[in-house]
């Protein structure tokens, strides 16, 4: 069974990558780049200070610091104990794939996907009350990890999950901000 669902998610990473065309490649590898998402972190930033004041924006903005780090460590800890090949590295399907990075490390599950909607989900809790289109900031993570089948460095099983947890520590982790916040600042 296992065997069959891990050869369905080649399949549809095989159909998803292939929908992809040269025109809109160098957009999708500028997408995939963390970086350039740097004007989306700005507005975040300013939206945190505008509405929180300088204080408690401050501890908004190192909570979410450490949101990234233990988001990304755990991901590095998932990857390194499954290691499930990336797709680009994978021998059964990496002729048939349009890659145009070549990643090495381990592809279960996307750093990109959890992370993304990690920090996503977690913004939105804090800003749904403050600014009604926050629920925009929900296409970053979408196109953020989209980038990653389009560039076939993930297995659309790395994307689900990736956003499965990222949902579900977005919401543990404003649960816990919350009692911390009210601790420090109420």
């Amino acid at each position: 069974m296992l065997e069959d669902i891990i050869q369905k998610d080649k399949d549809l990473l095989i159909f998803l990558n292939s929908l992809g065309n040269e025109n809109w490649d160098t957009l999708w590898l500028m997408i995939t780049k963390q970086f350039n998402w740097i004007p989306l972190f700005l507005l975040i930033i300013f939206l945190v200070i505008k509405y929180f004041g300088w204080k408690r924006g401050g501890f908004v903005i190192l909570s979410m610091i450490v949101l990234v780090a233990f988001s990304d460590q755990f991901t590095n800890l998932i990857k390194n104990t499954v290691g499930r090949l990336r797709p680009n590295n994978d021998p059964e399907i990496m002729h048939i794939l349009r890659t145009f990075i070549r990643p090495k490390g381990f592809s279960f599950m996307s750093g990109h996907a959890t992370t993304s909607t990690f920090f996503t989900v977690f913004t939105i809790l804090l800003l749904r009350d403050k600014v009604k289109a926050i629920y925009f900031m929900l296409i970053f993570p979408a196109v953020f990890a989209y980038s990653r089948l389009y560039l076939g460095v993930h297995f659309p099983i790395d994307i689900l999950v990736g956003i499965l947890i990222g949902t579900t520590f977005a919401n543990l982790y404003y649960k816990l901000y919350k009692k911390v916040d009210k601790a420090i600042f109420d």
